[in-house]
């Protein structure tokens, strides 16, 4: 196999399905080819899973993109490089578009494009002493990830502009503090807290975590009066069909 076919491990585990970026010995930079193979393992996964876990290999979740691509890229001209970017946009657009939850494992560094695609999880859990940042501007750059858009409706508009404009790192607690993330766990409890969380996830009734997500994802995009009419169609339509039987008929019974 060789490293491009490499980039990008899946595994099952039951209902749970695992992403690996596979580029240890980069600390998992980004490449097209990763972009690409990431893009293919989330759509592949979504058809048989129910959670995908997102992590990084060799203790580092990723530190954005591969400098040594990015100069050979850069080499060729303008349109060369589109493939980069565009490879990973259409990956962390696809994780906003799957009917199931996404997990970032965020561990060691998760940095520039490493802490983008962290954003654009569904849920971000987090080592309590990861290291992260948007440090684009610390290396005369611009965020090319989505990093100067999801920020500032994850974590607010001062805060987002203060990081970007500053590249400080900041730690899996702090990225709690801020909304970036969910939940951090301690070193000792980052690997069960994660096996844990994944498995009761999947746990979940498919239809419910499919309509949530879709909720949450469209509603932050429209006007408040838009997003509480799509719910209340949504619950309607929901209620109404067989999938919510099981759930209706287990809570009525319940004593």
């Amino acid at each position: 196999m060789s490293e491009d076919e490499s980039a990008v491990v899946t595994e099952i585990d039951g209902k749970v399905g695992h992403i690996l970026l596979n580029r240890p010995e980069a600390m998992n930079a980004i490449t097209v080819e990763l972009g690409r193979r990431l893009d293919h393992a989330l759509r592949r996964l979504a058809g048989i899973t129910s959670v995908i876990v997102i992590r990084g290999a060799g203790g580092n979740f990723s530190v954005g993109g591969d400098f040594n691509e990015l100069e050979r890229l850069r080499a060729a001209g303008p349109e060369a490089l589109a493939p980069l970017f565009d490879n990973f946009a259409r990956a962390c657009a696809t994780i906003g578009e799957l009917p199931v939850p996404v997990v970032a494992a965020v561990e060691g560094y998760a940095m520039a494009g490493g802490f983008e695609l962290m954003q654009s999880c569904d849920i971000a859990l987090v080592r309590s002493d990861a290291r992260l940042a948007d440090n684009h501007v610390n290396f005369g750059q611009v965020p090319g990830g989505g990093g100067s858009v999801r920020l500032p409706r994850l974590a607010g508009l001062p805060r987002a502009l203060g990081h970007l404009l500053s590249g400080e790192r900041l730690t899996g607690a702090q990225a709690v503090a801020w909304g970036i993330a969910y939940r951090d766990f301690e070193p000792g409890e980052f690997e069960s807290g994660i096996a844990e969380f994944a498995a009761r996830l999947a746990t979940k009734a498919p239809a419910a975590l499919a309509g949530i997500k879709s909720l949450v994802r469209a509603g932050v995009e429209l006007p408040l009066d838009r997003a509480l009419l799509r719910e209340r169609d949504a619950v309607i339509a929901h209620v109404s069909g067989a999938d919510a039987a099981a759930g209706i008929a287990g809570f009525t019974t319940r004593e």
